[in-house]
């Protein structure tokens, strides 16, 4: 598997917090022709867990009549019972997209590996025959780890549905073992340690800086060399609440000020906090 660098999207809201569609579909569009290899709608930096059924279809029909090609698109997918899941990935594939970005039932805390090995089979046997899936282990967020050990289990029942396991949780000595073991295909979250992620065999990433500079990314992957000026704009985004901090930075490289609106739950940063995340980004303007 050759994934590459896809673009963990941001989703722009009017001021009203509906979705701005032209908006959303002009940003994938620049991210493609900017070098990104593919796109993905709904994940975690692009607020996917507050974005209803009827939203995500007519996101994905611009898309398409923008001329983004379905083979670029991963959509994620985000949901507690299997049924919804299965929903959200059969409206996908109706439009043609095959691909998902698949969150754990995160709901429910303190479940067995083996429960979340039933919950993933059961969603896989009933799910569309051409659906493929990417295992999202973000336990920071989610509360539930995709151990190694479920994820080898999980790839040897189902190989031809999980094609990779993505790795957010940013912890290397974790993202090292799952490499060498090589029973599931590896894509990192964290650019922080793509560099050495991509050096050892990842396949790829799908992540939100990407929004900033997709170029960077591709460069560090490729080159498997550590960009450190990332990496220090990296832990800046994650000292504060980051998919606001992510379109703060956006806002303060394009100059547009639509990019700072979010959906309840989240709330803006507050004006300390934006004036830091501007200083440090402001002078990137001149490279988007």
């Amino acid at each position: 598997m050759d994934f590459g660098i896809s673009v963990a999207l941001l989703t722009p809201f009017h001021e009203d917090e509906s979705i701005d569609v032209p908006f959303y579909t002009d940003h994938a569009k620049e991210m493609l022709d900017r070098g990104a290899d593919g796109i993905t709608l709904f994940g975690t930096t692009g607020e996917g867990a507050s974005i209803g059924l009827d939203e995500r279809k007519a996101c994905i029909e611009q898309m398409i009549a923008a001329d983004v090609q379905v083979e670029q698109m991963t959509v994620g997918i985000c949901a507690n019972s299997v049924s919804d899941a299965v929903e959200q990935v059969k409206q996908a594939c109706r439009l043609g997209v095959t691909r998902f970005l698949l969150l754990p039932p995160f709901y429910f805390k303190g479940v067995s590996d083996d429960a979340l090995y039933q919950w993933h089979a059961k969603l896989f046997e009933v799910a569309p025959a051409a659906a493929t899936f990417i295992l999202y282990h973000i336990p920071q967020v989610t509360q539930i780890a995709i151990s190694q050990q479920l994820s080898a289990r999980l790839a040897a029942n189902f190989q031809e549905r999980i094609i990779g396991l993505k790795d957010s949780e940013g912890n290397w000595d974790s993202t090292k073992a799952r490499l060498i073991d090589g029973s599931t295909p590896i894509l990192v979250g964290d650019e922080r340690i793509l560099h050495k992620a991509a050096a050892l065999g990842a396949v790829g990433s799908i992540c939100g800086m990407a929004n900033l500079y997709p170029e960077r990314i591709k460069q560090l992957f490729h080159t498997h060399t550590e960009d450190r000026d990332l990496c220090a704009d990296v832990d800046l985004i994650v000292s504060y609440p980051v998919i606001a901090s992510i379109k703060q930075a956006k806002v303060a490289m394009t100059g547009n000020k639509k990019w700072g609106y979010l959906r309840r739950p989240l709330t803006p940063l507050n004006e300390t906090e934006t004036r830091v995340i501007h200083k440090r980004f402001a002078h990137l303007k001149e490279n988007v």
